[in-house]
């Protein structure tokens, strides 16, 4: 327990050279407060580390933040988070903002004002000053991290990437593929460099060489594995089979196929990674890794609930585990 004395709102109030009505302001996410006086109260609430107090749950809403709604892969996340929410009597309410890495500059102020039960944000990452804002409001917030690797004081759910990357691609090798290629996604994205480390940790256990050229980087979306696949394709040494970072990369890669006259799975094995809805209703039906993107947003909404009611949590780090699915786009190459 700390020694540290608690500082009270009134001292605060003194040291910022406010009154406790702008305090009030401030915490409340009021408008009528002077840019500048607002910021100078947020620093002191900040360097303090002021907090509210109490199990006492506030709004009446969740808040689901996204950098970009892609229906397939954002609605199993909704749907998780939707479904504790509701048990719980809440609402949700999705906000669309800024990069794959943090939510727009102006986000933080709105949330404020909104003021949920509490944010559940699918990013690498949210700045510490932002984190401290959101601690002195005592609004709780949890990320849903398929994408980056969060600092380690921040709550987050995420999934085994690298094991995915191992598993998708001992399958590839089990089925007798030699000549595997892997298209992940951004560069900059600790789950990018995540799958294609166990993809390049299978090959390696096998004995198999990998290929620089047979490593692409893409986007995650359907464009980006066409333009990588059929680069590879064009290689003199194209591949047997392909481990694509995700499904609509794979989908994109089994364009990139049929349009120079390949078949898949006879003349290339496609791999996907995520398991969305329409890996289960394309042709060939999608051999995939599935990650757990409902029960992510289950569970970050859970963690939410639970610091918001006066809890704290079990971990601030849950990794679920990700399985294979195989279905019709893997083959034995042909011989």
């Amino acid at each position: 327990m700390s020694d540290v004395p608690r500082v009270t709102l009134a001292e605060i109030a003194t040291e910022a050279g406010v009154s406790l009505a702008t305090i009030s302001k401030v915490l409340n996410g009021r408008t009528d407060v002077a840019p500048a006086t607002r910021s100078r109260v947020e620093e002191h609430l900040a360097r303090h580390g002021y907090q509210r107090r109490g199990g006492k749950r506030r709004g009446d809403f969740i808040e689901l933040v996204f950098h970009e709604l892609e229906s397939s892969w954002s609605m199993e996340v909704i749907e998780g988070v939707e479904s504790v929410a509701q048990q719980a009597g809440l609402s949700v309410v999705l906000t669309v903002s800024g990069s794959r890495h943090s939510p727009a500059a102006d986000w933080i102020d709105a949330v404020l004002r909104r003021r949920p039960t509490g944010v559940v944000l699918v990013f690498s990452e949210l700045p510490p000053p932002w984190r401290d804002k959101l601690a002195s409001r005592g609004i709780p917030f949890a990320i849903v991290d398929p994408a980056g690797d969060p600092s380690p004081e921040v709550p987050s759910v995420g999934s085994a990437n690298w094991a995915g990357g191992v598993v998708a691609t001992r399958h590839l090798i089990e089925l007798g593929h030699r000549r595997i290629a892997a298209i992940t996604g951004p560069e900059d994205m600790m789950c990018s460099l995540a799958r294609v480390d166990g993809y390049r940790s299978a090959m390696n256990t096998a004995g198999l060489e990998v290929d620089p050229a047979w490593v692409r980087f893409g986007d995650f979306h359907t464009t980006g594995g066409e333009a990588r696949a059929a680069e590879l394709l064009r290689l003199d040494n194209a591949p047997t089979a392909i481990f694509a970072g995700s499904d609509l990369q794979a989908v994109g890669a089994i364009a990139a196929a049929r349009a120079v006259g390949m078949s898949v799975p006879d003349d290339l094995s496609i791999v996907g990674y995520d398991d969305i809805a329409l890996a289960r209703w394309m042709s060939p039906q999608l051999t995939t890794v599935h990650q757990p993107l409902r029960r992510m947003g289950e569970e970050a909404t859970r963690l939410v609930l639970r610091m918001a009611d006066g809890g704290e949590p079990d971990t601030l780090r849950m990794d679920l585990a990700t399985h294979l699915v195989v279905r019709g786009s893997t083959a034995a190459p042909r011989a």
